[in-house]
């Protein structure tokens, strides 16, 4: 067991933990951390704690200090300079003719290194470009390729919704999600309506996908025969969320389509599938015959 404080250098960003070295630290508390990329400020999200050696990501950092009036001032200094700084480098980008669009910039809190995000399609060339950034500036330059979703996050905006994109105020990481998802809950498959700002499929359609499959596994597939209280039928059509399903029944001859509840209904059970046996030899000789003959007709 370790005990750590976790550190959020982003407002929609990871949880990272650091070793807190005897601070006294409290929530949300502005903090100078020791990281791979050196010193940097983050916000306390998470109180020192005892969590298992394997949630612990080696080797574990420690907390400088707790951040200072000159620490904020510093940031400050760094947001103003991070501005000019895109200005620059957007004129460098049209100099070098390069197909790339830049997103953002970041100074690292000592000033020891200034990071581009980029976006663009494939790989790009950009040494000279870094060469050129790198006599402007004086420091280390680093050019960072990232994709689609990384960039709505970084920049923000409103979703189809109306509120704040998710990856924008809360969502740290990324979870997959496939076109299957939006099939599982009957949504439309217009892209343009289940697609985000990214251009990617929404990440909202993650969220209920675990009721919509525990509530499937309960109701049977369209097609399906079934049991009612009004006699046998076919299941032509699942209603997830009422958990109801139309069953076309035939009484007479006269087809009706009716409606009931998952808890009504019986499933039929299907007959076990036969095994197909391995054909003997003498079974492989006739049917070696057979295809013989047919290709002689076919000959013919």
């Amino acid at each position: 067991m370790a005990i750590v404080v976790g550190v959020r250098f982003k407002k929609p960003g990871k949880v990272y933990y650091f070793d807190p070295c005897g601070h006294t630290i409290e929530l949300s508390d502005t903090l100078v951390v020791e990281t791979a990329r050196g010193m940097e400020l983050g916000e306390c999200a998470q109180l020192a704690a005892e969590v298992s050696d394997d949630e612990v990501v080696p080797p574990l950092r420690r907390v400088v200090r707790v951040a200072t009036e000159a620490d904020i001032q510093q940031v400050e200094k760094n947001r103003e300079h991070e501005r000019s700084a895109y200005g620059i480098c957007q004129e460098k980008i049209a100099a070098h003719k390069i197909e790339m669009k830049l997103v953002d910039v970041e100074y690292a809190f000592d000033n020891s290194k200034i990071v581009f995000y980029f976006t663009a399609n494939g790989r790009v060339d950009f040494r000279s470009l870094v060469k050129d950034l790198a006599s402007v500036f004086k420091t280390r330059i680093e050019l960072r390729q990232i994709g689609v979703r990384d960039e709505a996050k970084m920049l923000g905006g409103l979703g189809p919704c109306g509120r704040t994109i998710c990856c924008g105020t809360f969502l740290g990481d990324f979870q997959p999600v496939s076109i299957k998802m939006a099939k599982e809950q009957s949504l439309s498959l217009n892209p343009t309506k289940i697609s985000g700002l990214c251009g990617r499929l929404m990440c909202c359609l993650k969220y209920e996908q675990d009721v919509y499959e525990e509530a499937r596994r309960k109701l049977p597939r369209v097609g399906k025969e079934v049991i009612t209280p009004d006699g046998r039928g076919h299941v032509i059509e699942v209603n997830v969320l009422k958990e109801t399903v139309k069953v076309r029944i035939v009484v007479r001859d006269t087809a009706e389509v009716k409606e009931f509840a998952g808890a009504d209904i019986t499933r039929v059970a299907e007959p076990a599938r036969q095994r197909k046996e391995t054909p003997t030899a003498e079974e492989n000789t006739d049917l070696l015959d057979d295809i013989a003959l047919d290709d002689d007709l076919f000959a013919e």
